[in-house]
């Protein structure tokens, strides 16, 4: 009896401590092994629309798997997770939500973002100073013109492995302040734990919505592996990594 092939899953990389334990407990329960590509989600689904072969696409955002859907490569994006983006700080540096702002727009402050469209992590980030500017008029502009693009693009230099990136930029002096999911936040006081993980105030904050497809030439392991993504086991490993899990059912 031959082996089943591998299930092909390209995903966001801040899914990748939950989908590994995902697809450990999808090849337990069915037998069929699943070959993990992660990056950032605009590169991925670029890589997808130029014809690479791929099944499962799981997005840190939804509108990358919509586009794959508007090209007629994939079904309808499904809202799988939310996430939302928190401000890191390298050691040293103390803010509180009241004086964030005024850090992040300090000029000697350097701020760090992932890479607009490449990553949706940068597109979550410009979206935060779009929200600086009702409090502060031609802060939007000027974060723009400060942010430093370190993570997500094709360009950018990766982490060591197994280094979380985000806390390899603040250790190394390339970023005073980073913008990144608040997932981080358990790998980050890991690896560094001198560095502060402070939630936007509201007046600021952005979440994110994460969005799966299925890709139209996927094997049926394929879509069965997005519905264990999507079914309360898979959701509940999203929980554990800080995810909001939305299929989850209501606690009480």
């Amino acid at each position: 009896m031959t082996a089943p092939a591998p299930v092909s899953l390209h995903a966001a990389g801040s899914l990748r401590a939950a989908l590994l334990d995902i697809a450990d407990a999808f090849q337990s329960e069915t037998g069929v092994p699943v070959s993990l590509q992660f990056g950032a989600s605009g590169l991925l689904k670029d890589r997808l629309v130029r014809g690479e072969a791929g099944e499962v696409f799981a997005s840190a955002n939804l509108e990358h798997p919509q586009a794959l859907a508007r090209a007629g490569l994939a079904g309808p994006a499904v809202l799988f997770a939310r996430n939302e983006l928190c401000a890191f700080l390298r050691p040293g540096l103390v803010a509180t939500a009241a004086t964030l702002l005024d850090l992040m727009l300090d000029p000697k402050v350097r701020l760090g973002t992932s890479s607009p469209k490449a990553d949706p992590s940068g597109d979550y980030a410009f979206a935060v100073f779009a929200r600086a500017e009702a409090l502060k008029p031609g802060a939007k502009a000027a974060l723009e013109a400060k942010a430093l693009k370190l993570t997500g693009g094709p360009e950018c230099t990766p982490a060591p492995d197994g280094l979380n990136v985000y806390g390899h930029k603040l250790a190394s002096g390339e970023a005073d302040i980073f913008l990144a999911y608040c997932t981080n936040a358990q790998p980050l006081a890991n690896e560094q734990p001198g560095i502060a993980m402070l939630r936007l105030p509201d007046q600021l904050a952005v979440g994110a919505d994460y969005g799966l497809t299925v890709l139209n030439k996927a094997s049926p392991g394929g879509y069965r592996l997005a519905m264990f993504i999507l079914s309360p086991q898979g959701q509940s490993f999203l929980a554990r990594h800080g995810f909001l899990a939305p299929g989850l059912p209501r606690a009480g």
